[in-house]
């Protein structure tokens, strides 16, 4: 990131945006950027990737959506640096689609960073933050099944984003808002099935 004293959502896209080659970005190569930082910024990547067109892509939302269970079920056993089996840390997308889908999350994610600071902590701090870290991993199993569903893994990886984004920035208030979205998913899980 950019300032370490202080995260923000545009630092988490710019480590995203400098991993991979000329060609291709895997997994592993966005993991690499973020070394043995706190697990809150790796938690928002692929949900911002997801929110982006490239969930268009056939099976990219279930990559990610493992790859987001991995992460909260780290969380939830208090580690601090993940671990991503090979399998899926080779797994990745041409680097223009990357360099497209980060450049559509820019306007959204520097909004969003004007807005976030630290308020309601204590949603963001444990045991609190466990309850939004398991709606996350409820989120992440049911990918699969949302990936046919149109506009519903879109809407489900925004949540997943507001909490990253709260857990990451101390902000209850996008955590409250993750709980929003979180209802609306349902809401539109349920008008569509």
């Amino acid at each position: 990131m950019t300032d370490e004293t202080k995260p923000s959502l545009g630092g988490v896209l710019d480590k995203v945006a400098e991993a991979g080659d000329d060609d291709s970005v895997s997994v592993g190569q966005i993991l690499d950027q973020f070394g043995d930082r706190s697990l809150a910024p790796v938690l928002l990547v692929p949900a911002l990737l997801t929110a982006s067109p490239l969930s268009g892509i056939p099976g990219v939302p279930t990559v990610t959506g493992l790859i987001v269970a991995l992460i909260v079920v780290q969380m939830l056993m208090g580690r601090n640096t993940l671990w991503v089996p090979q399998v899926l840390a080779r797994q990745g997308v041409s680097k223009s689609k990357m360099e497209k889908a980060v450049s559509f999350l820019r306007k959204p994610v520097g909004w969003l960073d004007k807005l976030m600071k630290p308020r309601l902590t204590w949603l963001a701090s444990r045991p609190w933050s466990y309850l939004a870290l398991v709606i996350c991993l409820i989120i992440a199993v049911t990918t699969p099944v949302m990936e046919f569903l149109p506009f519903a893994i879109s809407i489900a990886a925004v949540a997943i984003g507001f909490f990253a984004a709260g857990i990451l920035m101390r902000d209850g208030v996008m955590i409250l808002i993750g709980y929003v979205v979180v209802g609306l998913t349902v809401y539109t899980v349920a008008q569509v099935t």
